[in-house]
């Protein structure tokens, strides 16, 4: 099938892309399976639907960023803006689509002006995953002011580190407390800095960042990424998606540079017990909720997707997490979407019409993850 891209194509057109991506339940005949049906999923043209849906129903033409939901909320938040720029350049890899690089560079200028005319936030986990957004992009592009803007944060960011507790960053510049979503994202961050810069120093901030958040929020029997430390400096014992996908992905890109087994193994420990009752039921992720937490399903799809292309991991673990994501995305397609607006739930075995940004993101993640397996043969 010729694959149709009308990412920018709001109108009727839309539904054309979308009835493209649909085929019909196929019978398999005659024999042992007879009456039984196996739909046919096209990845690529499902990829382009939910791209198309991602602007539609979210972008602000005028403001130049992501709204707060499909129902009207215009309001801007940094941090799913900078993972809107993320699935951007997940478009723009897939598609090599000129007009994807246009959005990302107004999105780039949006965010600047709807943050006080900076890039610089009051919340340190805000500015690493808009670094994280800017480096892939940087490397998609090659256009520096995405490196310029990731190179700028980043200085910022080591701001935030003190030796209260030992050391970490904190989670915003009132610095009460240190959580995973300021330390592990900032260990991915200094090591893809290194992998660009080479400047050693990057690859000591990684190292000493990822000894921290192993040693106070990592559970070293099971790998479970706690969220934080409070201001009394105690446990948070929450569980979250998301908390285990940046600690995989920072156990990474440790190893791809320095080949130690253990960054690795710290990465398999932690992406196996993200398949446990904690985080999924019946092998299908969590719900946790809209707001926040619509987007932290997708932050694991990500960095579990990392571990399977960039890990060096055995066939057997490869086929466990690409079997694992497959089924979320096919489960969420057919029983988390909402037709014809292509609208994604936070339960991905449920639909709803209203929908956050962050849920609708989460989603688009898993979308383009399966797209990209289908890409490598990885999946049917």
């Amino acid at each position: 099938m010729r694959r149709i891209f009308l990412l920018f194509t709001i109108t009727a057109a839309m539904a054309t892309t979308f009835t493209s991506c649909l085929k019909e339940p196929v019978d398999d005949g005659p024999g042992p399976g007879a009456g039984k049906t196996t739909y046919q999923y096209n990845w690529p043209a499902i990829a382009d639907s939910s791209a198309a849906s991602l602007v539609s129903n979210f972008y602000n033409q005028s403001g130049k960023y992501f709204n707060k939901n499909n129902a009207g909320d215009l309001t801007f938040n940094y941090w799913p803006n900078a993972h809107a720029l993320d699935v951007l350049t997940d478009i723009y890899l897939r598609t090599n689509n000129p007009a994807i690089k246009t959005r990302m560079d107004e999105l780039l200028d949006g965010m600047k002006t709807k943050n006080g005319n900076t890039y610089i936030n009051h919340f340190y986990d805000d500015m690493e995953w808009m670094v994280l957004a800017c480096l892939r992009a940087y490397e998609a592009t090659s256009d520096n002011r995405y490196k310029t803007t990731a190179e700028l944060l980043w200085n910022d960011i080591k701001g935030g580190w003190d030796e209260t507790w030992g050391g970490g960053i904190y989670w915003n510049k009132d610095r009460q407390n240190k959580n995973t979503p300021a330390n592990a994202p900032a260990a991915i961050i200094a090591a893809r800095m290194y992998q660009l810069n080479r400047n050693g120093e990057d690859l000591a901030w990684s190292k000493k960042i990822y000894d921290w958040q192993k040693a106070n929020l990592v559970d070293p029997v099971t790998g479970l990424v706690w969220d934080g430390l409070d201001g009394t400096g105690t446990n948070k014992a929450w569980k979250f998606t998301y908390n285990q996908g940046v600690f995989i992905g920072a156990g990474v890109e440790l190893y791809k540079i320095t080949g130690e087994q253990v960054y690795l193994s710290d990465a398999l420990k932690t992406a196996n017990n993200s398949l446990t009752s904690d985080f999924a039921s019946n092998n299908i992720m969590k719900d946790e909720g809209g707001g926040d937490g619509g987007l932290f399903k997708g932050i694991l799809v990500r960095y579990m997707m990392l571990l399977i292309t960039d890990g060096s991991i055995n066939s057997s673990d490869a086929s466990k997490f690409i079997n694992f994501l497959q089924l979320n995305a096919q489960t969420m397609w057919l029983q988390g979407t909402a037709r014809p607006q292509v609208l994604f739930n936070t339960s991905w075995t449920k639909t709803a019409t209203t929908t956050d940004l962050t849920t609708q993101l989460s989603g688009a993640m898993l979308i383009e993850t399966a797209a990209r397996l289908k890409a490598l043969e990885l999946i049917d």
